[in-house]
């Protein structure tokens, strides 16, 4: 509860496609926090058990969760579960990580092939003031995958977009060739 997602028709670079939006109840409370802010890694967890999602849409985001918390517990000295997520742990970033289970199986992905990821520049803004880029979590991850830095003045790679290519990718910088089946 205490959210909704919004579609409509967007255009990029004069590219035209279907822009998701996350809007979520209370979101003007002080400092731009909102009360979901602080949630642990077990408290989604098990927010993703108990839902009514198949068991492979469960078992792809708590796998995501769990990658994602085992490096923020890195980063702060705790223990997995003991993570408590801010900006992650909003609604919207378990919207993003379970939709992208939801969308990896719907279109039956088998296999996840994996370039090498640009992860930006520059500093970001988050729950614990200012920080460089890569975020020290999306380091952590990066470990996984090759990646590139600076090729643009801000944040290219989020801890959640590095946590499921961490926690799903099967191969990395291998050249894949093949036939287009969608889009």
């Amino acid at each position: 509860g205490g959210w909704e997602l919004s579609f409509e028709k967007d255009a990029r670079s004069g590219i035209c496609g279907t822009r998701a939006q996350v809007h979520l109840e209370h979101a003007h409370a002080h400092h731009g926090h909102t009360h979901h802010e602080h949630r642990s890694f077990a408290d989604i967890k098990r927010l993703i058990e108990g839902s009514a999602l198949s068991p492979r849409v469960k078992e792809t985001a708590i796998k995501i969760f769990q990658t994602l918390a085992e490096a923020e517990a890195q980063v702060h000295g705790k223990t997995p579960d003991e993570v408590h997520f801010h900006e992650v742990g909003a609604v919207d970033s378990i919207i993003d990580i379970v939709g992208a289970a939801i969308c990896l199986d719907l279109l039956k992905i088998e296999k996840i092939a994996c370039s090498s990821v640009e992860l930006g520049g520059g500093t970001v803004r988050c729950a614990h003031g200012v920080l460089p880029v890569p975020a020290p979590a999306t380091a952590l991850l990066a470990k996984k995958f090759l990646s590139s830095l600076n090729g643009a003045p801000h944040e290219c790679t989020t801890p959640t977009g590095a946590a499921i290519l961490a926690a799903l990718g099967d191969e990395f910088n291998a050249p894949v060739s093949g036939k287009m089946l969608a889009t």
